[in-house]
């Protein structure tokens, strides 16, 4: 295997004939439009495959962290249930999603091989981006399986980047996307997909402005003994 420098490709581009195969995003940006000019050069691009990373993490800004991998640092996007979970300075497996165009390279990565698998299937639809999938698989699939059961779309436009049409859209493709593969959303307790979150206190926390990450992270930390939704709403806000 030979590592194609910069140097080494300029000079090969002004030969007559050459086939390029490259890993490396730069390098493929650079033949590109060279390539593009002449019919007598071929570029063959395999993208980056990298199934995980295992290595101590260090977390930054919220969603965002890197991991070490025998001295080389990987910055990772992560969903931010995943990076509330990880913790300073310990060792640590994620899935790895290689995303790659041609201005950008970036990683995102999941505690489990199923997240990962949600988050390549939510890239598939149209109009879903990696940052909003990313905030899609910070919700838990619990409140995800809710919205598809009662078949009500306004949990969804919680989510930040997605509107009532977005929603709705959205919604269709999950419920899909359900059937399909049911073990993407099912939840990892109870392997059931079942609501685990009071749908009323859901829509209350919804229009108080909270956004679906948020109202999942303190619907799940309260105290199981509360019986009523008012109890919980009321609980869910003192803790935000």
């Amino acid at each position: 295997m030979i590592a194609l420098s910069e140097s080494f490709v300029k000079h090969s581009l002004k030969r007559n004939c050459l086939t390029i195969i490259t890993f490396h995003p730069l390098i493929l940006l650079m033949c590109k439009e060279r390539c593009a000019a002449r019919d007598d050069l071929f570029l063959l691009q395999f993208p980056p495959m990298i199934a995980h990373l295992y290595g101590t993490v260090t977390r930054h800004r919220p969603g965002e962290v890197t991991v070490d991998v025998g001295g080389v640092g990987y910055r990772v996007s992560v969903p931010l249930d995943v990076w509330e979970q990880l913790e300073e300075e310990t060792t640590t497996k994620l899935w790895i999603f290689t995303y790659v165009r041609e201005d950008r390279f970036d990683l995102f990565g999941f505690l489990t091989p199923q997240s990962r698998t949600l988050f390549e299937e939510l890239l598939g639809i149209p109009g879903i981006g990696p940052r909003t999938a990313l905030e899609i698989c910070s919700v838990p699939r619990s409140l995800i399986g809710m919205a598809i059961q009662e078949q009500d779309s306004s949990p969804l436009t919680a989510i930040k980047g997605v509107g009532k049409k977005t929603a709705e859209k959205l919604l269709l493709e999950l419920k899909s996307l359900a059937e399909k593969l049911p073990a993407l959303f099912a939840d990892t307790g109870t392997g059931s997909t079942r609501p685990a979150f009071d749908p009323d206190a859901v829509a209350a926390l919804e229009t108080l402005g909270y956004d679906a990450p948020t109202i999942a992270h303190a619907l799940k930390s309260l105290p199981s003994d509360l019986a009523t939704t008012e109890e919980r709403v009321a609980a869910a806000l003192r803790s935000l």
